[in-house]
């Protein structure tokens, strides 16, 4: 079968698309022909050697973290699932393999897809949706009412979130282009902020919370703008010791040497009366299958900006990090051997 494998460290010369075996599912496993999969910053992330404090592979390894495709085979111990079943699923952080003609997966972190879903579309829901599902729900707490501001609502995390926190009863605020704007507009977003006129930071106040899936500057001037007790919870910033404790299981060691990288911004943070988390978010089927229902009840809507075949995942790369991809990107597999 086909796959895309990392073999150093560092820019797009590391991977490349070569021939590996079919893997086989152990009793706890799926075995699925892949579909599509889905791209991600942390995709390129970690092959240019970002993520190594968290993961250390060996190499060769097979990239990507979220796909859509049907089951094959099944482990012994696999229930709820038939051959056949259209899935979906955020791979295991540590195992990756989704960007391959067959991936074998944890059946845990696996969920059906609904029937009114094309596949296609599918395998751009795991990874972003989840993220910004848990963000919401699980650090910032979001109820009806709650003033939320989101950074870069018109990316992949972005556009899910916006639905989300529509669907759990908050008054949205984003930034977005003027590209973008019809687009969070169509996804629910309250107000938006064109950060090519205006900074945000000069035109809000009071916010309850925010998600920030930018980082930089616009992380740090996040905490400006939500009141004192408020949250700021962030994707694209550096982790800090609850990052270690809660979303890795880690011991002191690692919490010790995020305390340290997150210093600034949490100092920031306290400076303006608010709490910083950075989010990485848990792999799960039953969070997947929550989203599933939104899904099919058509309460949650995917976008996706391009599709390119397995053959040009290179373009597919570069073209997710310009920075100008509106929704997410997919990489098709088609027929599997």
């Amino acid at each position: 079968m086909r796959a895309f494998v990392l073999s150093r460290y560092g820019g797009p010369e590391g991977a490349d698309l070569r021939e590996v075996p079919v893997p086989q599912p152990r009793p706890h496993e799926l075995q699925i022909k892949v579909h599509a999969a889905g791209l991600n910053p942390v995709d390129y992330k970690f092959r240019e050697g970002k993520l190594k404090v968290l993961y250390r592979p060996s190499f060769p390894v097979i990239l990507g973290n979220e796909l859509s495709g049907t089951v094959m085979a099944m482990g012994r111990e696999v229930r709820g699932f038939e051959v056949g079943d259209r899935v979906f699923t955020r791979v295991d952080k540590f195992a990756m393999g989704a960007f391959a003609e067959v991936a074998c997966i944890d059946a845990g972190l696996v969920a059906k897809v609904p029937a009114s879903l094309e596949l296609t579309a599918a395998a751009g829901v795991p990874l972003a949706a989840l993220t910004a599902l848990q963000c919401l729900r699980d650090e910032l707490n979001v109820q009806p009412r709650f003033r939320l501001f989101i950074s870069g609502g018109a990316g992949g995390v972005g556009t899910f979130a916006i639905q989300l926190a529509k669907h759990l009863g908050a008054h949205v605020t984003t930034t977005a282009s003027p590209r973008g704007e019809a687009l969070v507009r169509r996804l629910g977003a309250d107000e938006v902020v064109d950060y090519t006129q205006a900074r945000f930071w000069d035109v809000l106040k009071d916010m309850d919370g925010a998600l920030d899936l930018v980082g930089g500057e616009t992380l740090e001037r996040s905490f400006e703008v939500v009141k004192r007790g408020g949250k700021v919870v962030s994707v694209a910033g550096l982790p800090e010791p609850e990052t270690a404790r809660r979303d890795l299981q880690a011991g002191g060691g690692l919490a010790a040497l995020f305390w340290l990288a997150s210093l600034q911004t949490r100092m920031v943070g306290r400076k303006h009366g608010v709490t910083y988390r950075y989010k990485f978010m848990l792999p799960s089927g039953t969070d997947l299958a929550l989203l599933a229902d939104l899904l099919s009840d058509g309460r949650l809507d995917v976008v996706v900006d391009r599709v390119f075949p397995l053959s040009q995942i290179d373009q597919a790369f570069a073209y997710l990090e310009s920075g100008r991809a509106k929704g997410k990107v997919i990489v098709s597999l088609g027929e599997t051997p």
